[in-house]
């Protein structure tokens, strides 16, 4: 077997070895963007899971992402998928909501987690043994599985914004501040899924409604 899927998993050994058997890894995506929702999920593992084409979802094409995304959900103890829409962002802020969404994944688990693993930073209140790992995503297997259940939930959303407000190019920039994105916001103002808050965009620019559903 390949020595980068041994090292993958090698927390979850660990935890294992100490009595720790339901090890959730929780990630979100879209946490940068200008526009869209963000998107965290969390997941479970078994044991014996195959690693290979599992990695840091930025490291994978996005064929790589689907393809490793059906193994996950198919075969997962348990795993979740949340998102919370632009206008509780710029209400509450990125940070605040970023936590509150990572948790709400570990607690929608349909299996309790006893150790939770995540991403860069803590995840507080949640009643479990927890640890953050520096770019978790890259070295760890079930937050590694949580980024890719994350961040293909979110691109398909993003499809279908792309739909609704094709001059953006969400296809293709997934609502980040491209030079293209930013140009189209210059020439049409911000849509209503939008950050109001972030750099860059101007609170009641748009006269609509904001958006609260795909």
């Amino acid at each position: 077997m390949d020595p980068l899927v041994l090292d993958l998993g090698r927390y979850e050994r660990g935890l294992r070895e100490q009595g720790f058997d339901r090890i959730a890894g929780v990630d979100e995506a879209g946490r940068g963007a200008l526009a869209g929702p963000l998107v965290a999920a969390a997941v479970i593992l078994p044991p014996e899971f195959d690693l290979d084409g599992i990695n840091d979802s930025k490291q994978l094409t996005a064929l790589q992402r689907e393809a490793a995304f059906v193994r996950i959900v198919r075969d997962a103890v348990a795993w979740s998928a949340c998102r919370c829409m632009p206008t509780r962002i710029d209400n509450r802020g990125l940070q605040k909501t970023n936590v509150w969404l990572l948790r709400r994944c570990i607690t929608t688990l349909s299996v309790a987690p006893d150790y939770v693993l995540s991403d860069g930073f803590p995840v507080k209140r949640l009643g479990v043994p927890n640890l953050s790992i520096k770019k978790g995503d890259a070295v760890t297997a079930s937050v590694a599985a949580a980024s890719i259940v994350a961040k293909v939930t979110r691109d398909r959303m993003m499809d279908r914004y792309h739909r609704r407000f094709p001059v953006y190019g969400f296809d293709h920039n997934r609502g980040y501040g491209t030079q293209e994105h930013r140009d189209a916001i210059r020439r049409h103002g911000p849509s209503p899924i939008h950050r109001y808050s972030f750099k860059g965009l101007r609170t009641g620019y748009y006269d609509g409604d904001r958006v609260e559903e795909p």
